[in-house]
């Protein structure tokens, strides 16, 4: 079976559920769905006032955030490995 193959996938992200399409296991969607659900529950905590398209939009930005840094240091890496 190629890892091409679009798998669907029932998510569940402050309690609304979704139906997701893509290559990735079972067990990479579940730890996903399960940090998303964690980063929006400590958003509740630490700003109640918040809307959920707000704390979804936090997450969005945090999670991009974190992706460009990740991109910059194996950039680092690599250039390190030259």
């Amino acid at each position: 079976m190629s890892e091409n193959v679009k798998k669907r996938y029932k998510i569940e992200i402050d309690g609304e559920t979704y139906t997701i399409a893509g290559p990735g296991s079972a067990e990479h969607v579940k730890v996903a769905e399960q940090l998303v659900n964690e980063q929006i529950e400590y958003l509740k905590e630490v700003n109640p006032k918040l809307s959920a398209l707000q704390r979804a939009n936090l997450v969005a930005f945090n999670a991009v955030a974190d992706q460009i840094e990740k991109q910059k240091e194996v950039e680092r890496l690599h250039e390190q490995d030259q």
